[in-house]
């Protein structure tokens, strides 16, 4: 069949549309995004699904509006990127199955302790409330987590520790050594490293800041919001609130805090969907560089996880909060919305994954008997680790775990418009709810593609109206939730 007579359909698998006037088209397999004008509607229109129509027909059809040549020459374009393709033969492009047989880490999170100084309702880590108790990491094993992140992360330009618990903050002795011995090995190697770690912040005094400061710690802080909604899940060990004390230590920190921009982290549970009050005293009142929020949603039974209605709540309040960070980037700031500006971040660098995080691949977490463990939310879990720091990576294991993840063979996930996006969605959440990390997390699908429509048309408007905001304001982001 020669291309002029070849019958086409729109497969909107590989090319979806957002908007209509103005238009854009999100080419799937590359996430590359593209303006479309009245031609490109109309083209994609009349080569909607059931309705393949030749380059010649679409001439005929749309010739009294377009020139023949403008609309030949568009068809040609579409179906190289096979926009457009052979009608009832329609097929999504996606990569191979990886078969991985190497492991360059860039990142390992080293769990110093499972214990925990608050007992936050819906944490899922099993040690709560016993920082004495709780299983801390010893030197031996930190200093082994260390030399195989050199070992292997040797072709990374940069490498990442973060500490992670529990409360971290709650085993600062073994923070410090491990500090000071990466930061030697790094200078002998000729290497950059770096250090992060999540916190409730109820640790923090004068000179752990300063220490901390010192050594360009990227800091998060887990905080709810205002006294009344953090108050309702982050309590102490008594079961009274922790909000007085955080707010004061926050405040101590971002007063003294100057190597880094220092994030809050929100755990949006159940009865929590007052994203935009919190934004506005996290960010504007406390004065927090960004916030991310995290809904709870892995536990279908589980009291603290959101409702379905309350999840479309909260999903209503991030494009509220989305149209506030596009007027913000319009003005040429940064409103401090992560979740958006990950988006962004995305879309931009034309992110296409095969596998939903850099779990397994770039980022492996370490417990106290130095297990490898796909991430650090995995610690302490019954999912079966990929090694020990003192054996190195199990390379057969962790590499049938990623081949699986990465296939998308009789999955939704085959033709979903946004599975370059989200990639099945997190294992973590799939594992709490399904009891398989490999599941995919179909209970959000409709709000993520919303979501993901949503940021694609804010991202279009900033684009046009005022593209060198993210020359200025997109950054990398690394460090886990």
């Amino acid at each position: 069949m020669s291309a002029t007579t070849e019958r086409l359909e729109h497969n909107a698998a590989n090319g979806h549309v957002v908007g209509s006037e103005p238009a854009y088209l999100l080419h799937v397999p590359t996430t590359a995004l593209f303006g479309l004008d009245a031609l490109g509607v109309a083209l994609l229109g009349a080569c909607r699904k059931g309705a393949g129509r030749s380059v010649e027909e679409l001439v005929e059809l749309l010739a009294a509006r377009f020139a023949p040549e403008r609309i030949r020459s568009l068809a040609g374009e579409l179906r190289r990127l096979e926009v457009l393709q052979p009608a009832g033969s329609l097929r999504p492009l996606n990569p191979r199955a990886a078969k991985l047989d190497a492991y360059p880490l860039s990142t390992l999170v080293l769990n110093v302790n499972t214990g925990c100084n608050l007992s936050c309702t819906y944490c899922y880590k099993e040690d709560l409330a016993r920082p004495a108790e709780g299983r801390r990491m010893d030197f031996t094993t930190a200093a082994r987590s260390v030399d195989l992140l050199f070992k292997a992360g040797r072709e990374r330009e940069r490498i990442h520790i973060v500490f992670f618990g529990g409360e971290p903050l709650s085993n600062v002795p073994l923070i410090r050594d491990v500090v000071a011995y990466a930061e030697a090995r790094a200078e002998q190697a000729e290497r950059r490293i770096e250090f992060s770690l999540t916190t409730n912040a109820t640790l923090l005094n004068e000179e752990l800041i300063g220490w901390l400061d010192a050594h360009r710690f990227g800091l998060s802080v887990s905080m709810d919001g205002p006294q009344a909604i953090h108050d309702r899940h982050r309590r102490s060990v008594g079961g009274k609130g922790t909000y007085a004390v955080v707010a004061r230590k926050v405040g101590m920190l971002l007063a003294r805090y100057r190597s880094r921009p220092v994030g809050a982290r929100v755990t949006l549970g159940a009865g929590n969907v007052e994203v935009e009050a919190i934004h506005a005293h996290l960010r504007d009142e406390l004065g927090f560089h960004e916030v991310g929020y995290a809904p709870v949603t892995s536990a279908a039974d589980a009291g603290h996880a959101l409702s379905e209605a309350e999840l479309g709540e909260v999903h209503a309040a991030f494009e509220r909060l989305g149209l506030a960070y596009r007027d913000a980037a319009l003005a040429g700031r940064n409103n401090g919305f992560s979740n958006m500006h990950q988006l962004m971040t995305d879309l931009h660098e034309g992110r296409r994954k095969t596998v939903p995080c850099g779990a397994g691949i770039g980022m492996l977490a370490v417990d106290g008997a130095g297990e490898l463990n796909l991430c650090h939310r995995f610690t302490g879990s019954e999912l079966p680790t990929f090694g020990n720091v003192a054996t190195g990576i199990d390379a057969e294991r962790l590499g049938a775990f990623i081949g699986r993840a990465s296939d998308r063979e009789g999955t939704h996930c085959q033709s979903c418009r946004i599975r370059n996006l989200c990639a099945g969605g997190c294992y973590h959440e799939s594992y709490a709810r399904f009891g398989d990390p490999h599941h995919r997390t179909y209970h959000y699908c409709t709000l993520l593609r919303r979501w993901v429509d949503f940021g694609v048309g804010i991202y279009a408007e900033i684009h046009a109206r005022n593209p060198e905001f993210f020359a200025r304001h997109l950054e990398p982001r690394s460090a886990p939730a």
